[in-house]
């Protein structure tokens, strides 16, 4: 089955120019357009979209807003690209914190669109950690302060959260602590549960935001 993406961005030059991409790909469907963050949950309650690709910054409702409409009000959401001319932005960040599982450059590449894509659906966050280092030094603080302190984490998968922070996948984390990737795998569902994260930028924001890794 392809993936479905639905667009969302005031610039009908944007979403032409992304549709054109993903549609050049045998493997990704483009099954909806949408001007403004306000039309987001009924086209996704009625399209079903794998990825709704959603501009940060739109005049009546943000993506930032619209990615939690989508949380709270959609049953089985869809995964949320926040698409951005500007990678250190606040509100690229506030969207990361309300539940969008990565970011991805208007500017980029076609070949790192397609991919952003791909790894969204799949299940995996878009994380890039220089970035996100960045974001957090200068945006981060507040809400997560206490939620480190109260998750019960164990040493080891306190080890798993810092290498996720550093960006590695699950298979160079494996590498780095000389387990098996299943071990791996069950440490960061139990990073995931314990600190009550969507995925693994929720969670790196969350150690971040507590101090437990520094964003410096």
């Amino acid at each position: 089955m392809p993936v479905t993406v639905l667009l969302v961005d005031d610039e009908p030059l944007v979403r032409a120019g992304l549709r054109a991409v993903l549609e050049a790909q045998p493997d990704i469907t483009v099954v909806g357009e949408a001007a403004d963050g306000a039309a987001v949950v009924p086209l996704v309650r009625q399209l079903r979209p794998d990825v709704v690709a959603m501009d940060v910054r739109m005049p009546l409702l943000d993506g930032i807003s619209a990615t939690r409409a989508v949380l709270r009000g959609v049953d089985a959401p869809p995964k949320i690209l926040v698409v951005t001319t500007f990678e250190n932005d606040e509100y690229v960040y506030e969207a990361l914190r309300a539940g969008a599982d990565g970011f991805l450059l208007k500017r980029a590449p076609a070949a790192e669109i397609v991919n952003a894509v791909r790894v969204v659906a799949a299940g995996d966050s878009l994380l890039f950690p220089a970035s996100l280092r960045k974001l957090a030094a200068e945006y981060g603080g507040g809400e997560g302060r206490d939620r480190l302190e109260s998750a019960g984490l164990t040493e080891r998968e306190g080890e798993v959260l810092r290498l996720m922070a550093r960006g590695l996948s699950n298979a160079e984390i494996a590498g780095q602590l000389v387990v098996g990737a299943e071990t791996v795998k069950s440490h960061v569902s139990a990073v995931l549960g314990k600190v009550g994260a969507r995925d693994r930028t929720q969670a790196v924001i969350a150690a971040y935001e507590s101090g437990f890794v520094a964003p410096g």
